[in-house]
């Protein structure tokens, strides 16, 4: 939680500073809530999302009586000092609605759906292999999901050479489930693949 609650301006907002919350892993926006000196401070002791509720006068952990507590992943302040983004893991639904999100009833728009397959898997992993496909290819080890994966790049390509585009989305749909599946079995993440990406980026020039 890489946050200095002295470097930040709590004047400007009489005492108040804004804090979006943002699902660490699809990059949601959960809420907008309001932190005070004394929640913040009390989110970086327990680890857990405290706000000051502005309706009830006073501050109030997230999921205190739902259970649907908000595990804080980090704390980041913008080059202002007077906004915060909270990096959060949710224990469910962040919208006393009972939606994913404040904003909307989607769940995990866009790539955020990666994310939220990714953590689905993991939950299968603890289930009964005779019940659950996800489970049977885990314990089934490495070599089998990598297997899968084979398979399903193949039928991928076919269908993308001559099939038609539902076909192509289908099957690009399996290979993706299967390509999560086998980094799990791997004790990785698709946050490494990114990291890959990532440190192959690089600006375009006009050769390119």
């Amino acid at each position: 939680m890489a946050v200095d609650p002295n470097t930040l301006d709590f004047d400007k907002g009489q005492g108040l500073i804004p804090a979006v919350v943002q699902d660490a892993d699809t990059l949601q926006v959960l809420t907008l809530a309001y932190m005070d000196r004394a929640a913040l401070e009390e989110t970086i002791d327990s680890g857990e999302a405290t706000f000051f509720s502005r309706s009830r006068g006073g501050r109030w952990r997230k999921g205190e009586t739902s259970g649907n507590r908000l595990t804080v992943v980090a704390i980041t302040a913008d080059c202002d000092g007077d906004a915060l983004v909270v990096s959060v893991r949710p224990m469910g639904p962040a919208c006393h609605l009972g939606t994913t999100s404040c904003f909307g009833d989607q769940d995990a728009p866009g790539l955020g759906r990666i994310a939220r397959l990714e953590r689905t898997i993991a939950e299968r992993a603890a289930a009964d292999p005779e019940t659950s496909w996800t489970a049977k290819l885990l314990a089934q080890g490495p070599k089998r999901a990598a297997q899968k994966v084979g398979e399903e790049g193949v039928e991928t390509a076919l269908a993308g050479a001559a099939g038609p585009n539902e076909e192509l989305a289908s099957e690009a749909a399996d290979l993706i489930y299967h390509l999560l599946v086998l980094l799990r079995s791997r004790q990785m993440s698709f946050q490494d693949v990114l990291d890959v990406l990532a440190s192959r980026a690089r600006p375009a020039t006009h050769t390119d």
